[in-house]
């Protein structure tokens, strides 16, 4: 919204400022000038927009191929303690419902901010302090123990994956540079444009589809929380597996 207004209404103080100019700051000469410096906003703005773009875009995958690597890292685990033997029941247990937490906090009802609480981080730190705990009786038994130990540090470091989301990666004098370029291209559009209904609809467009750009920037910087964010389907795909059972 604010970059809406800043450029519509750039331009439409481009058109005020028009009137109260003299006509020799309006000529040709002038027009030209004016167009040739305001092209070089014009691609100073698309470059910095384009490499913002970018890296939200970058860091959403990331984030989004993170959920689905650790989703499979879980289901493995998971399947590692089923062929333990039946002495890791209560680890499984306690694996499914850190996992059921861990869903719900980062993907809350009501498009609230994820929770990344102490308490979470301590019972997967149990969970993994249970699997070293193991006492294995033949050579297949201590694999199985040491490379379940090895998924559980894998899960563990993920669940810091959140930690950061609710706060916008997005620096702020980029975005400051980015609305004070907007303004000025705007105003001059405005400032040599004539009035009428068809230049100011087309101006308006112009407005909506740069400030749409912004948004959906904004919304990948954001993963976890927003209209655009990655999908937990994965870790319910893990869970789902996980309330299966030993007999997968």
């Amino acid at each position: 919204m604010l970059v809406l207004v800043v450029s519509f209404g750039g331009a439409l103080a481009g058109m005020q400022l028009r009137r109260s100019l003299p006509p020799h700051h309006l000529d040709e000469s002038s027009g030209n000038t004016v167009k040739v410096a305001i092209g070089l906003i014009a691609t100073m703005t698309a470059l910095v927009l384009g490499l913002i773009t970018g890296s939200a875009k970058s860091s959403f995958d990331e984030t989004s191929k993170a959920i689905e690597r650790g989703a499979a890292e879980l289901i493995s685990l998971d399947r590692a303690l089923v062929r333990y033997g039946p002495e890791t029941a209560e680890v499984r247990k306690a694996l499914r419902s850190a996992l059921a937490a861990r869903i719900d906090a980062a993907w809350p009802q009501g498009n609230g901010p994820p929770r990344l609480e102490v308490e979470d981080v301590r019972r997967a730190e149990n969970i993994v302090a249970a699997i070293h705990a193991l006492e294995p009786t033949n050579e297949e038994q201590r694999w199985l123990r040491s490379r379940s130990a090895d998924l559980g540090e894998a899960v563990l470091d993920a669940r810091w994956l959140t930690a950061n989301a609710g706060s916008a990666s997005m620096l702020g004098p980029f975005l400051t540079a980015l609305l004070f370029w907007l303004a000025m291209t705007f105003t001059s559009f405005g400032l040599f444009a004539p009035r009428n209904g068809t230049v100011l609809g087309a101006l308006l467009v112009c407005a909506v589809s740069v400030a749409s750009a912004v948004f959906l920037v904004l919304e990948m910087d954001g993963p976890f929380t927003g209209l655009v964010k990655v999908s937990p389907e994965p870790l319910r795909y893990a869970l789902t597996q996980m309330d299966r059972g030993p007999e997968i």
